[in-house]
């Protein structure tokens, strides 16, 4: 089976030319040509027999075709119709897999797991995304509240060092913590740039998020949680006070705030960059 992997140079290669396929840059097309690369993000994603797999952005269905083999059932999102035959064919010896033309973005996700897998499957998200939109597809499917156990995606290495981030590190932010606040997350693995086809110009990193049954804080509103979030990271230079007095201006009075952090037992001076996700949710409940 493994020297017709869909994920080898020759056959990448043989796919293309034989559909005259060209890659769009507008859509972030990278397709990866390393059978062990997927392996390595099947068995992170621990898929087996049980589990359901939502893919995003199959492509060509190199990893399409290797969740076909381990997993249960797949569902895989493809917004370009031009890959639409490509796909049909590369996965005709599997059954178990459905193939919707969609923009994720537009999706109603929540309803396709619904008409797909059982109640009592484990749903992952397992994909190699786009990186010019990985941002905007994840918080998507965290906000979403979809009835999903993790999500394992190939992203670009910075924005999964972002998103896994601890307190205190030049990669630590708002998106750390709004990642964190639905999953546990963790970069399961770097990948070089050589298993693609074309050849992205960035590193690349597996991340996985494990979703949380409940968030690590307890939040009156999520909304208000979050733009105190951000506008402590608003001048990452600047002190907690700066950052949340400029934010808050008009709307709260300085000495309001500082009293607020006096109550929630975090210094002024502090730079947002050194509050964990526990203390963003003291300070929020204070500043509400």
């Amino acid at each position: 089976m493994n020297n017709k992997a869909v994920a080898t140079p020759t056959r990448t290669k043989e796919i293309l030319n034989t559909h005259g396929f060209s890659f769009k840059k507008s859509l972030g097309q990278n397709f990866i040509i390393d059978v062990n690369i997927l392996k390595n993000i099947i068995e992170h994603a621990e898929i087996d027999q049980h589990a359901g797999a939502i893919e995003i952005g199959p492509g060509i269905g190199a990893l399409t075709e290797q969740l076909a083999q381990h997993a249960g059932k797949v569902v895989a999102f493809e917004i370009d119709q031009r890959l639409l035959p490509i796909l049909g064919e590369s996965l005709s010896p599997y059954d178990n897999v459905e193939v919707i033309n969609q923009d994720i973005l537009k999706a109603n996700v929540k309803q396709v797991i619904e008409e797909n897998f059982s109640s009592d499957q484990k749903v992952k998200v397992v994909a190699n995304l786009p990186y010019y939109i990985t941002t905007p597809i994840l918080m998507k499917l965290l906000m979403d509240r979809l009835p999903i156990d993790s999500i394992t995606v190939m992203i670009q290495k910075e924005v999964a060092d972002r998103m896994a981030a601890v307190p205190n590190t030049k990669s630590y932010g708002s998106l750390s913590i709004a990642v964190q606040y639905y999953t546990v997350a963790q970069v399961a693995m770097n990948v070089p740039k050589t298993v693609f086809m074309p050849q992205p110009n960035v590193d690349s990193s597996v991340l996985h998020l494990q979703m949380r049954a409940e968030p690590p804080v307890n939040v009156d509103n999520e909304d208000f949680f979050f733009d105190v979030v951000k506008a402590s990271f608003g001048q990452r230079r600047k002190t907690l006070i700066n950052n949340l007095a400029r934010h808050f201006k008009g709307k709260m009075e300085k000495s309001d705030i500082l009293g607020c952090l006096e109550k929630a037992g975090i210094n002024p001076t502090r730079r947002g960059e050194s509050l964990s996700i526990e203390e963003f949710g003291l300070l929020a409940r204070h500043l509400s």
